[in-house]
């Protein structure tokens, strides 16, 4: 038990380090290539019927989360079979590649980057590469606002969640949740494409991350202070705005960084051509700027840093007393 916080642990400072290792194998490319892989067999295994398509899908959730967390525990085992350490170090390496703070950061600071000293052509490029909606149209506050609100729905996703699963069921439960959610950000979208193939993996994907999410946007109230942010307002908006969103998980976290900036964000935006419309979250008590990515950035990284004090550094402390 002492071994399994300690690579938790050790896997998140080792986030907070390096960031996403762009040059070296990752788990969740490999998952991401298997359901690309799996996708045009599956459909063609089964007819092209609203029923063919949702069996297809739910064929590909059982086979992405059976692969992906097969390896990972015949990985660990092993491991182990060699050498306990050589166990630990795997599995810290394995809680490593789970989560995803820093490269959040990154890819959210090249966005201010290029809102406050390049075009807004280059802004609109870079926050493209992180979000989901259509970007060409979107003015210096449209794509300050979805870097913003990107940081704010993968605190929960890409950090305080997978922490979470990380430190219930050490690597093997953390791959299964990134099995999940890549499956969810690939398939899950309510277009012609997805909207029957997809709904297993976007199902699936609500169920897990019920509570993560409410928890995340209480981490992120808890950090609003301690990131010298409005943590007054953050409980507020958290508490008012929390469900303002047809997913039944993201808008806690967006609420919560919302109250705690002090703006609106969410609303209606174009997706693959297509203006969808969503109910705001916040308060527009003042403009939103390209210093807000930054302020976010501060804030979801504390809240990160309370969950692994929570999730890890404490029961490791109290395994060790």
């Amino acid at each position: 038990m002492t071994a399994h916080f300690a690579a938790v642990l050790l896997g998140g400072l080792l986030d907070l380090l390096l960031g996403d290792p762009h040059r070296l194998p990752h788990p969740v490319r490999a998952m991401g290539a298997l359901i690309a892989g799996l996708e045009s067999p599956l459909r063609r295994l089964f007819p092209s019927t609203q029923r063919g398509e949702l069996l297809a899908g739910a064929m590909l959730v059982l086979l992405v989360v059976l692969l992906s967390t097969g390896a990972a525990v015949l990985l660990l085992l092993a491991a182990y079979l060699l050498s306990p350490l050589l166990a630990f170090l795997v599995e810290a390496v394995l809680c490593y590649y789970c989560l995803a703070a820093r490269s959040l950061r990154e890819e959210s600071m090249a966005v201010f980057r290029a809102l406050t000293g390049g075009t807004i052509e280059e802004a609109r490029r870079a926050v493209s590469m992180i979000v989901g909606r259509d970007t060409d149209r979107l003015d210096a506050d449209g794509v300050t606002r979805a870097a913003v609100e990107t940081v704010a729905e993968n605190a929960s996703d890409g950090v305080i969640a997978p922490l979470l699963f990380l430190a219930v069921g050490g690597a093997p439960l953390g791959i299964l949740y990134k099995a999940v959610n890549t499956m969810d950000s690939m398939v899950g979208y309510q277009n012609e494409r997805y909207l029957y193939f997809g709904r297993c993996a976007a199902r699936l994907d609500d169920v897990l991350n019920f509570l993560p999410a409410r928890l995340a946007g209480v981490l992120l109230c808890l950090a609003a202070p301690i990131a010298s942010l409005r943590g007054k307002n953050a409980w507020r908006i958290f508490f008012r705005d929390r469900k303002n969103h047809k997913s039944p998980n993201s808008a806690h976290t967006e609420a919560a960084a919302a109250g705690a900036l002090g703006v609106r964000l969410a609303g209606s935006n174009y997706y693959f051509g297509k203006i969808v419309d969503k109910p705001t979250i916040g308060d527009d008590l003042r403009p939103i700027v390209p210093e807000d990515i930054p302020r976010v950035n501060r804030l979801m990284l504390t809240a990160f840093l309370l969950s692994l004090l929570l999730f890890a550094a404490l029961p490791l402390a109290l395994s060790l007393l």
